[in-house]
């Protein structure tokens, strides 16, 4: 997870310098105090200043201060559970560790413990799913890399459950672990249906949508990056894929570089995967050939190959040609596992 950790004090430098050496479950930047600061961190002397530049460009925010401090700086730029980052509290003698922010879809609750156990701390959750050890919907959706369909009916769920009401599940996919709040069937009045199907087997219908289509992307080089959004909107539009499914990008190394491809990719938030083509020929699968490819690339498909090979997938999407760029899309097999956690 992509963090910034930010102090004030002398000791949250301190802190903040002890977690980053040892938190391997983070990426972690360090940005401490102008006057309270070392070689290895970024000074800044304004906090609200500080907020503003960094709040959308990291997935957790660690502050090591006051609450109150952490609460006003990022106030002004709170949109929605659903896009915010995670926001964590640690005061500066690392005594305790608050997440006050995207607990559940941004997995603070998570972080906060694993943070809690590194430095010796006490974790302070407050969510009632979480405290009183019940299914919370955010958090198992964020941690199986599921959409929401609809967050007032997420928290209809939620609601359901603390009630002690059961809670029914219709999945197309496999899932282990299910939780004793949950039925398995249709018998219920509220549920949750996962799958990417516009289905309601309930009367009050938690939809989850998978986001595990990878994406298969060739182009002619210099293409620009709109180009290549042109071409997979007409690829997913034609076959009724909805964009927002998609959670990687594939292509052959020849196109590590390719500024539009890269573009789109730093756009959509998607991490580009990259294969010689002899791993992209050695992919089992019947593809689309093209002479014209192979002889430019070295392999008679890179589109349908390379989405095959990221996945480990099926092709829900055979090559798609638009401007210069082909398009192809698999899907990624998925096991649900009610106990996995975000980080």
């Amino acid at each position: 997870m992509k963090a910034a950790l930010i102090s004030v004090t002398e000791k949250g430098r301190e802190l903040s310098l002890r977690i980053a050496e040892n938190a391997d479950f983070l990426s972690a930047e360090r940005f401490c105090f102008k006057n309270r600061c070392d070689s290895s961190a970024q000074s800044f002397d304004s906090l609200s200043g500080l907020v503003v530049d960094i709040f959308q460009g990291y997935e957790a925010l660690i502050f090591v201060c006051a609450c109150g401090i952490a609460v006003r700086s990022v106030a002004p730029h709170l949109k929605s559970k659903t896009s915010d980052p995670a926001v964590i509290v640690i005061d500066d003698c690392g005594k305790f560790v608050v997440p006050i922010l995207s607990g559940h879809i941004g997995g603070a609750n998570a972080l906060a413990g694993k943070i809690a156990e590194l430095i010796g701390a006490q974790p302070v959750i407050t969510t009632a799913t979480d405290t009183g050890g019940h299914f919370s919907p955010d958090s198992f959706a964020a941690a199986n890399d599921l959409m929401i369909t609809d967050m007032d009916t997420a928290k209809a769920v939620a609601a359901a459950v603390l009630d002690g009401e059961k809670v029914g599940i219709v999945s197309d996919f496999e899932y282990i672990n299910m939780p004793d709040d949950l039925t398995s069937g249709e018998g219920c009045n509220i549920g949750l249906y996962i799958g990417a199907e516009e289905r309601e087997p309930f009367p009050v219908t938690l939809r989850l949508v998978p986001r595990n289509i990878v994406l298969g992307i060739g182009c002619k080089r210099g293409t620009a990056c709109q180009t290549i959004e042109n071409a997979v909107s007409y690829a997913l539009g034609n076959e009724g894929v909805e964009f927002e499914r998609v959670c990687a990008v594939a292509t052959i190394d020849l196109k590590s570089n390719e500024e539009g491809l890269l573009g789109f990719c730093e756009k959509h938030r998607l991490k580009l995967y990259t294969y010689t083509s002899d791993e992209l020929l050695s992919t089992e699968g019947d593809f689309t050939a093209s002479d014209f490819v192979k002889n430019v690339t070295g392999v008679d498909n890179v589109c349908e190959r390379s989405t095959v090979k990221c996945s480990s997938g099926r092709l829900v999407i055979t090559k798609k040609a638009a401007d210069g760029v082909t398009v192809a899309a698999a899907e990624k097999p998925l096991m649900l596992d009610f106990e996995r956690r975000r980080l």
